[in-house]
């Protein structure tokens, strides 16, 4: 889940800056400058707002380190072996609760891939891995509501069912035929260190290493977290303050299959970060942005944000990428339909 990147001398200083942080002090810096009465209303809405979510983000950075430090990751692995319709399952299944972020999964999957795991599996983890995970479950409850959270949850398992068993009946087609590039580039962006293997250690804290593990991760895990979300509702508040209500009912609210669709396109392209779109998402409802456009926008824009996708670019040929975005796009647009028909009945 952590995003940190390393870049040595002067010319990389741009690189040594973290966007997030970057992108919230140019949101801070604009305010003061060109409308300094918006600036502590903003700043109020941001701190209220990460206050109510601190206790939830907390529980669940420290749930992750857990599963890290005991080596939980391992039992991962299972999901993938036996008959090819089971691991399909299984993958879709653990790929929506699993505690991994994008970068981390490009290491994972190469090796099931190098061992011949079938892509149709793979395939499964990975459109089900971006959009949910147990940090990403508490911030979208706790911002969104426990329905859209559970809702979210099912999509992201029923997007991988979907895209592993597609991947399974056209595995000969020339979409899915030899997917792998001939040198996968197989590093992350994360600089994560490799998982423990072998049985987890539920009792994590006898044994330094996993001591380190568990320190790291929620260290890693916490400031990744807060970062977006200082950022998410910095933008939430702006958005609240500046784009008319009625822009956003106009185009993305209302009934029928277009606010549906145009969630499911404008996702898909626009989307930079799952803890940041929740809050974009909650301030977009409230402003008229129908249910199930809600969901399109997250289920699309998740699987295709830029960590998902490169992760997916770095392994495979093309083809195989464009199968995957248009499966995550078709994903979406069976998660609004659904949600949006569920959400006018609760």
């Amino acid at each position: 889940m952590s995003d940190t990147t390393h870049s040595h001398g002067a010319p990389g200083l741009s690189r040594r800056i973290d966007k997030a942080w970057l992108a919230s002090g140019l949101i801070l810096l604009g305010l003061g400058l060109f409308d300094p009465a918006q600036l502590w209303p903003t700043v109020g809405f941001a701190g209220r707002a990460l206050a109510n979510t601190a206790p939830i983000i907390g529980v669940a950075v420290l749930a992750i380190g857990y599963l890290k430090a005991t080596g939980a990751e391992t039992l991962l692995a299972r999901a993938f072996t036996g008959n090819e319709a089971r691991m399909i399952v299984m993958a879709a299944l653990m790929g929506g609760l699993s505690p991994f972020c994008s970068c981390e999964v490009i290491p994972f999957v190469a090796a099931l891939l190098a061992v011949g795991t079938p892509l149709s599996a793979v395939m499964a983890f990975w459109l089900a891995s971006p959009l949910m995970d147990p940090a990403m479950f508490a911030v979208t409850a706790g911002s969104l509501g426990l329905p859209f959270a559970l809702a979210k949850t099912v999509a992201a398992v029923g997007a991988g069912l979907l895209g592993g068993f597609v991947a399974r009946a056209a595995r000969n087609s020339p979409v899915f035929a030899d997917p792998l590039r001939a040198k996968p580039q197989v590093g992350g962006c994360c600089g994560v260190k490799k998982p423990f293997s072998g049985q987890p250690v539920w009792r994590f804290w006898q044994e330094a290493p996993r001591r380190e593990t568990f320190r790291d991760t929620v260290l890693e895990n916490g400031v990744f977290l807060l970062k977006w979300l200082v950022l998410a509702y910095l933008l939430e508040s702006l958005m609240l303050a500046y784009v008319p209500a009625d822009w956003i009912g106009s185009i993305l609210g209302g009934t029928g299959p277009m606010p549906v669709v145009l969630g499911a396109l404008v996702g898909a392209p626009a989307y930079l970060n799952g803890y940041a779109a929740v809050q974009l998402v909650d301030g977009l409802l409230s402003q008229g942005m129908a249910p199930g456009a809600a969901m399109s926008f997250v289920i699309a824009g998740g699987v295709t944000c830029i960590p998902a996708a490169v992760a997916v670019w770095a392994l495979v040929k093309p083809r195989v990428f464009a199968a995957y975005v248009g499966l995550a796009v078709v994903s979406a647009l069976i998660a609004g339909f659904a949600w949006g028909g569920i959400a006018g009945l609760i």
